[in-house]
C-alpha cells in the first residue's frame, strides 16, 4: 500500500514511454489508485458522501427539463426516457446511502471506485444524448434550457466527482465536448458563445480540481506518515504507561490502570455471560487522621492499607488507588449477591484492624458501594457512577457498611435527576420558604429559639421534602445559592419575633468551605437588622469533615461577628469530641437516634447523660432534639437536659404562625409555674 496516487506508480498506470508520452500522461490521468489501498479508501469514503448529492442534482434538474418539454416533445422522451434514467439515480441514492459510514477494505473501495467510474461514463452519455434529443423540441426559451440544464449540471457533478479524478475527467470528456461541439456547429451566436463559455468554465474546473486533488493525495500521505509517527509515539507512551501505572503511595494500580482492567474485564464478562462487581470504598475516619495527626501521618496510612489489599488480590480480584482516601476493586469471581456480600465483608475485617502510624494506633473503617454487571449497568462508565452512587448513598446512611446499587436506587437516580432540573430552573426567591420549630427553655419554660427549616413547592414537582432536594442542591452546587436566599427570608421573618427569641439556622457543609457564600452570610449577618448575637449558625461533623482548616476559619469569622455557633447531630460522627475540643463552640445538640429509645434502652440515657456533662464541664449549652413523647421528656429532664426541641411541643409552622405559637406556648408554661407542676406538664398542656 505504498506509493502517491498522484504518481504512476500510485495510479497503477502504465510506464512512460518516448514512443507515447502522451498515452502515458492520459493513462496516469485515468488510473484509479491500485496500489494505494489508503488512497482508493479515503476516495470511496468522501464519495460516499458526494455522489447521493450529485445524483440528487440530476433527479432535480432533469425533472425540470422534462417538464418545460413536456408539452413540446414526444411522450416517450420527456417520460419513459427520464423515468428510467431517473430510477437509475434513485437506486444509486439508495445504495450509497446504505453505505455511508461503512468501512471499506482497500479492495472493496478499488472495486466501488471501478464501477463508479464505468458507471460515470455510461450515465453521462444517457444524459448528454437524452438532453441533445430535446433540443429540437419546443422554442427558443427551451433550447436554451437545454443548454442551461447540460452546462450547469455538469458543472455539478465535476464537482461532487473532484476526489475521484478520472471519473470526474470522464464525464468532462463525455459531456463538455459533444456539448460544445453541439452547440457550436448550431450557427446561434448566444449559443455559440454558451458553449464557448461553458468549455473555458470546464477547463477552469478541471485546473482547480487538478490542483484540489494533487492536495487530497498530499493529505493522504501526510495522514499515513502521521499515522506511523503516531504509532511510534504510542509506542513510547505505553512504555511510559507501563512504567508509571503504579500508585507510589499504596503500591497498588493507579486509577488509569484501573479503568483499563475495568475495560478489559468487563468486554471478557460480557463475551462469557459472567457476572462482575465494581467496588469502591473510602475510608470513613481518613480525615480525621489527617486532621489529628497530619498529611505525612495520613500518607503512612494510605501505604499500609495498600499492603493490607494485596493480601486479597488475585486473578479474580483486582485493587486499585483511584485518588485521596478512595480505593476500587473488580471482582470477576461473583456469580451470586452472596459472593459479593462475603467479600464486602472480607474488606471490612481486613481494614478494621488499627495500624501504626508513626509512634500512634490509628483506627479506621471502609464505607463500601458496588455495582454489579449486568444488573447495574453494561458498560464501564455506568458501572462506576452507579458503584459511586451506592458508595455516596452508604456513607449518608450507613457508614461503615456496604450498599449494593439496586433497582431503587436507579429510582431515587431518576428522582435526583427531576428534582435537579427543577432547581436549576426554580425561582427560589418565590419557591422556596421556612418553617421554624421552637426550642423550650423547659427550666424556665419559655421559647428561646426557632430552628428555620427549609421548604420547598416547586410549580413542577409540587412539595419536596428537605431530604430529597437538600443533598442534590449540595451535590449540583447550587446549596450556596439557596442557602443566601433562605437566610435572608430566616432573618426578615426573626426581626418580628421578640427580642428574647433567637434564630437557629442550618449551614451546609458546602457553604463553609465556599469563599463567595461565606461572604453573603457575613454580610447578610451584618446587615439583616437583626442583632448578630440572636443568630445561631449550627454545623454538622460532616461539614467539618469536608475540609477542617476552612470550615474552622469560617465558624471563627462568625464568631467575630457576634453570632453564635451550634454543632448540630453530635454522637453520629467518628471524630465529634476533636472537634469540640479544636473548635469554639457554643452549643452541642445531641442527635435524635439517642432519643428515639430513651425511655426504654438501657444505654442511651447514659450517652445522653455524658454528653450533658460533657457539655456542663465545658460551659456549651446542649440541645436535646427529636423528643416525641411524655416518657422520652421525663426521661430527658431527669438526665439534666434543660433545653429541648421536638415534636412534643411543636411541630414546624410557617412564619406567619410564629407570634401565635409563642403566644400559646408561654402561657402554657406560666399555667405549669402558676400551678407548681412540673415541667414535663408542658408538654402535655401544649400538645
Amino acid at each position: 500500500m505504498s506509493g502517491n496516487a498522484a504518481t504512476p506508480q500510485a495510479g497503477n498506470a502504465p510506464p512512460r514511454s518516448a514512443a507515447a508520452p502522451g498515452l502515458s500522461l492520459l493513462a496516469l490521468f485515468f488510473a484509479l489508485p491500485v496500489q494505494d489501498a489508503d488512497l482508493a479508501i479515503s476516495q470511496c469514503t468522501a464519495l460516499s458522501r458526494q455522489v447521493p448529492v450529485l445524483y440528487t442534482i440530476l433527479l432535480i434538474n432533469a425533472f425540470a427539463l422534462a417538464s418545460t418539454h413536456y408539452a413540446t416533445a414526444p411522450h416517450w422522451l420527456v417520460v419513459i426516457v427520464p423515468a428510467v434514467l431517473l430510477l437509475i439515480s434513485g437506486a444509486r441514492i439508495v445504495t450509497w446511502l446504505r453505505d455511508f459510514g461503512r468501512v471499506y477494505t482497500g479492495a472493496e473501495a478499488l472495486r466501488q471506485l471501478r464501477f463508479t467510474l464505468i458507471l460515470t461514463g455510461i450515465m453521462g452519455c444517457l444524459f448528454t444524448a437524452w438532453s441533445l434529443s430535446l433540443y429540437p423540441y419546443g422554442d427558443a426559451y427551451d433550447k436554451c434550457h437545454v443548454a442551461y440544464y447540460m452546462s450547469i449540471t455538469v458543472v455539478s457533478c465535476i464537482l461532487c466527482l473532484m476526489h475521484l479524478r478520472s471519473a470526474a475527467l470522464l464525464l468532462t470528456f463525455v459531456v463538455v465536448v459533444p456539448f460544445g461541439l453541439f452547440f457550436a456547429s448550431t450557427g446561434q451566436p448566444v449559443l455559440v458563445a454558451i458553449a464557448v463559455n461553458m468549455v473555458l468554465v470546464t477547463f477552469g474546473i478541471i485546473f482547480v480540481m487538478q490542483r484540489n486533488y494533487g492536495d487530497f493525495t498530499s493529505l493522504i500521505l501526510s495522514q499515513r506518515e502521521l499515522t506511523v509517527r503516531q504509532q511510534e509515539t504510542q509506542r513510547l507512551s505505553d512504555e511510559n504507561m507501563r512504567l508509571a501505572n503504579l500508585d507510589s503511595l499504596s503500591s497498588l494500580p493507579n486509577r488509569r490502570r484501573f479503568f483499563g482492567e475495568l475495560d478489559a474485564r468487563l468486554a471478557a464478562a460480557d463475551r462469557e455471560g459472567c457476572w462482575l462487581a465494581v467496588v469502591l470504598l473510602d475510608l470513613d475516619r481518613f480525615k480525621g487522621v489527617n486532621d489529628l495527626f497530619g498529611h505525612a501521618a495520613g500518607d503512612r496510612l494510605l501505604t499500609q492499607v495498600g499492603l493490607r489489599l494485596k493480601r486479597l488480590a488475585s486473578d479474580t480480584v483486582f485493587f486499585a488507588r483511584l485518588g485521596g482516601d478512595e480505593f476500587g476493586a473488580i471482582l470477576t469471581a461473583c456469580d451470586t449477591p452472596d459472593a459479593v456480600s462475603e467479600f464486602g465483608e472480607e474488606l471490612r475485617t481486613l481494614l478494621a484492624g488499627p495500624c501504626v502510624v508513626g509512634d500512634r494506633l490509628a483506627t479506621i473503617s471502609c464505607s463500601i458501594g458496588v455495582a454489579v454487571f449486568p444488573q447495574a449497568g453494561h458498560t464501564a462508565e455506568e458501572l462506576f457512577e452507579r458503584a459511586d452512587y451506592a458508595l455516596y448513598y452508604g456513607k449518608q446512611t450507613r457508614p461503615g457498611g456496604m450498599v449494593i446499587f439496586s433497582d431503587e436506587h436507579e429510582t431515587a437516580i431518576r428522582s435526583s435527576g427531576r428534582i435537579e432540573h427543577a432547581l436549576r430552573t426554580a425561582d427560589l426567591e418565590a419557591e422556596m420558604w421556612l418553617a421554624f420549630q421552637p426550642v423550650i427553655d423547659v427550666a424556665q419554660n419559655r421559647v428561646v429559639a426557632f430552628e428555620a427549616l427549609a421548604r420547598w413547592r416547586s410549580p413542577e414537582l409540587g412539595d419536596v421534602r428537605p431530604d430529597a432536594f437538600i443533598p442534590v442542591a449540595e451535590k449540583a452546587q447550587m446549596i450556596g445559592r439557596m442557602t443566601e436566599t433562605l437566610l435572608a427570608k430566616a432573618i426578615a421573618a426573626a426581626r418580628l419575633w421578640p427580642a428574647g427569641v433567637g434564630l437557629c439556622f442550618n449551614l451546609s457543609a458546602k457553604d463553609l468551605i465556599n469563599a463567595d457564600t461565606m461572604a453573603k452570610v457575613r454580610e447578610l449577618t451584618q446587615s439583616g437588622g437583626l442583632a448578630p448575637a440572636r443568630i445561631e449558625f449550627e454545623v454538622t461533623e460532616t461539614a467539618l469533615l469536608q475540609d477542617f482548616d476552612r470550615a474552622a476559619a469560617a465558624i471563627e469569622t462568625l464568631h467575630k461577628l457576634g453570632a453564635r455557633v451550634a454543632l448540630d447531630d453530635f454522637g453520629t460522627g467518628f471524630s465529634s469530641l476533636g472537634y469540640v475540643h479544636r473548635l469554639k463552640l457554643d452549643k452541642i445538640k445531641i442527635d435524635r437516634s439517642f432519643v428515639a429509645d430513651v425511655d426504654v434502652s438501657r444505654t442511651a440515657p447514659s450517652i445522653i447523660k455524658t454528653i450533658v456533662d460533657l457539655c456542663r464541664n465545658l460551659e456549651l449549652d446542649c440541645v436535646v432534639e427529636g423528643v416525641e413523647t411524655k416518657a422520652q421528656l421525663d426521661v430527658i429532664v431527669s438526665l439534666g437536659c434543660r433545653f429541648i426541641q421536638g415534636y412534643l411541643f411543636s411541630r414546624p409552622v410557617p412564619g406567619d404562625a410564629v407570634t401565635r405559637l409563642i403566644a400559646q406556648l408561654e402561657p402554657a408554661a406560666a399555667v405549669c409555674e402558676a400551678a407548681a407542676l412540673p415541667v414535663q406538664a408542658l408538654g402535655n398542656i401544649v400538645s
